[in-house]
């Protein structure tokens, strides 16, 4: 009965910690690395499944090791910059008297934690496609944000709106290919990966079981 009695208690009492309103800045900074981890997890290994069982050579102790470490770095990226990104805004937060948030805080948080994980040392491939994968909604959010009212670009009858999302889309595939026609060397490796072997495979067979079956 002590026993349960004592992690009742001690349940209780973390419980409080957690709850309390003054505690959660920093308690946000926590959950915010649980999150980033699981959503790194959630997204990089279903994605590194596929494309290293499509697109790599390789015994399946191999395959599992470039999973597993695809994975772990998508995760732990996230996870250090969502915490470093809470943290910053926490610190600018309370260093205020009386304690308030600026509307630049979260552009100086970001800049700092982007720098942190994902700017300075090696690029990695991962670190690469998550930094284009922000690149292009930032571009797309401003595009939108540029036509809104107040915007820098007026609108009034929605023409724009109506034809940026098809220039857009046409201009960035006309760019692709032609990279990848004659600079493919320039394309982030599992971009080049995939473009390969729709594009490129399609020139060459021999026999209708590698034309409709597999590729040579």
């Amino acid at each position: 009965m002590d026993l349960v009695s004592s992690v009742d208690k001690i349940r209780s009492a973390a419980k409080a910690i957690l709850v309390d309103p003054k505690n959660g800045g920093l308690l946000a900074v926590i959950k915010a690395a649980r999150n980033g981890a699981v959503y790194g997890t959630k997204i990089r290994f279903p994605h590194a499944v596929v494309m290293i069982f499509l697109f790599r050579h390789g015994s399946l102790k191999d395959k599992l090791r470039l999973i597993l470490r695809a994975t772990g770095q998508h995760a732990r990226n996230l996870a250090v910059y969502a915490a470093l990104y809470k943290l910053t805004m926490y610190a600018l937060n309370v260093l205020r008297a009386p304690p308030k948030e600026l509307r630049s805080d979260s552009f100086v948080a970001g800049l700092l934690g982007g720098y942190v994980v994902f700017g300075r040392g090696h690029q990695s491939s991962v670190n690469q496609q998550i930094s284009i994968y922000v690149f292009a909604r930032v571009v797309l959010a401003y595009a939108h944000l540029a036509v809104q009212q107040g915007g820098i670009m007026p609108d009034p009858d929605g023409a724009f709106s109506r034809n940026t999302w098809p220039v857009f889309a046409a201009l960035s595939w006309a760019a692709v290919m032609y990279l990848f026609r004659w600079h493919p060397d320039t394309l982030q490796p599992s971009l080049r990966s995939s473009m390969k072997y729709i594009y490129q495979n399609a020139d060459h067979w021999d026999s209708f079981r590698n034309f409709l079956l597999f590729n040579q």
